[in-house]
């Protein structure tokens, strides 16, 4: 899940799996595969930034959480 800020400036948490494209045409619109567009204040590069940012931090923590796992287990 990501946050993003529509152009009201109120805050949107959005599923980032959803996500099928991103336009800018003046303003960024994040077009969902539900069919559902989003416009919103942060720039292209900036969603994909925070795509970016959420799915790396998720990969660490399963990674983390895998590592642990094998620990507990005595796998290592």
């Amino acid at each position: 899940m990501i946050t993003v800020t529509r152009l009201n400036d109120s805050k949107l948490v959005i599923n980032s799996d959803l996500i099928e494209f991103i336009e800018a045409i003046p303003d960024t619109i994040i077009s969902l595969t539900t069919g559902k567009k989003i416009m919103v204040k942060e720039s292209t590069d900036t969603v994909i930034q925070i795509v970016a940012e959420f799915r790396n931090k998720v990969r660490s923590i399963r990674i983390n959480n895998s590592d642990t796992h094998a620990v507990s287990n005595g796998s290592k």
